[in-house]
């Protein structure tokens, strides 16, 4: 390859969507490689907001819930049409992952009452593992956690030898948060489908990066995350999708007034909507929402199409890097080698990650570090230059090769 810098901005300089990058905030020269943990600020955002507390706040008060809610139903959709490529009515914008995977797992699990287990992967992002076990204890279930390899993640053999017509649910995340292994979702539900279960997929690391065959799957239920490649801002609200011949199949157990079929007859009694709304609680978080909207939109106006095939050129270009100048330095690719197979985030192998994760947060570039021993590597598509994946890797090596990161100390601090 060529390794030049000169060839990173010939990249740069043939990118689609390199006008895209005018759609968020840089605030300062800092390379920000962790988009897959909070992506940037889009530019429209401080506006929106502002003219929600100047103008539909403070001046026109209760009179904007109409509008609100409105927006929150459009938000929904068009997350649901941009990044999910799902028809509307599927898809509700409340609470948090956590939460929303809490709801959709009880749903599914009482919608197979005669069904005694409960599938996870081994290697699922702690919450779902929590949630999991939480919702089988309290429903007298057993979990199944299937054990796949942590750099490639779970395959269809792996979860058909762990499928019968006990289960009720297989939940999975379509990319792997430690190592970005994008899982097959078409053949995977099927898997799950032939034996009688409901999926429900975790889509915080691929949502506004990679395609979500929620649709061509048939996939069942789905949760994800607004902040991270959709840049929505810390603890802005997630989503949650169930698929439309579902929903009237499917009860909440979270029974709340937002998902009440006639809210303001103020009735004793609890009956749901027929729609994705049965899966509201409470009051919805209306500047969260705008946000969400802000965010999404600087998706859809890229396209999910050429926001994926740049996420496959810059996390190949990154990989080429790494082949060349850091695997002489200790370093392994500690993600699916083939880009179809990964999602928009590398993972590094390296004995001191730590302390080289910390050495490159101090020259300059941010990444992230998960255990055991992994740098994880986000260039966003929608936000990252060629020439800034060159720059950081170059600084990296330079780190590695002076053993600069060894001033750094060996203990971990707590990673969020």
């Amino acid at each position: 390859m060529d390794d030049s810098r000169e060839a990173a901005l010939a990249l740069d300089a043939a990118d689609p969507l390199a006008g895209c990058r005018d759609l968020v905030t840089y605030a300062d020269d800092v390379i920000y490689l962790d988009g897959n943990s909070l992506g940037r600020r889009p530019v429209s955002t401080p506006g929106a907001l502002e003219d929600l507390v100047e103008r539909q706040w403070a001046r026109d008060l209760i009179r904007s819930w109409p509008a609100w809610l409105a927006d929150a139903t459009a938000t929904a959709d068009l997350l649901g049409e941009a990044v999910l490529g799902v028809a509307p009515g599927q898809v509700a914008i409340s609470d948090s992952t956590t939460v929303n995977l809490y709801k959709l797992a009880v749903a599914a699990v009482r919608a197979r009452p005669r069904r005694s287990r409960v599938v996870i992967e081994a290697d699922a992002f702690p919450t779902d593992l929590y949630v999991i076990d939480g919702v089988a204890r309290d429903h007298g279930l057993e979990v199944t956690r299937v054990e796949a390899d942590i750099d490639d993640g779970v395959r269809a053999t792996d979860l058909a030898a762990v499928l019968d017509d006990d289960v009720a649910l297989v939940c999975l995340s379509h990319v792997g948060y430690r190592s970005g292994a994008l899982l097959d979702m078409v053949e995977l539900t099927r898997l799950a489908h032939d034996a009688g279960a409901l999926v429900l997929w975790d889509l915080c690391h691929s949502a506004g990066s990679a395609p979500t065959p929620l649709a061509e799957s048939g996939a069942d239920l789905a949760v994800g995350c607004t902040y991270k490649y959709l840049n929505a801002g810390p603890g802005a609200p997630a989503f949650l999708y169930v698929r439309a011949d579902l929903q009237a199949e499917l009860r909440s157990p979270i029974q709340g007034w937002f998902g009440q079929r006639d809210q303001f007859e103020m009735a004793p009694e609890y009956d749901p909507v027929p729609g994705i709304e049965r899966f509201l609680a409470g009051t919805p978080n209306v500047p969260g929402i705008v946000a969400v909207r802000e965010g999404v939109r600087t998706i859809a106006a890229a396209g999910l199409p050429a926001l994926r095939d740049k996420g496959v050129a810059l996390t190949s270009y990154l990989v080429d890097l790494a082949d060349v100048w850091l695997q002489p330095l200790g370093f392994r690719l500690a993600s699916p080698r083939d880009p179809a197979r990964r999602g928009s985030h590398v993972t590094l192998e390296h004995p001191q990650a730590w302390q080289a994760c910390q050495a490159w947060i101090a020259a300059g570039v941010v990444p992230d570090f998960r255990t055991p021993d992994r740098l994880r590597i986000g260039p966003a598509p929608l936000t990252t230059s060629f020439e800034e994946v060159w720059i950081a890797m170059d600084r990296l090596r330079d780190i590695v090769a002076t053993g600069r990161h060894l001033e750094f100390p060996t203990e971990r601090a707590r990673v969020t």
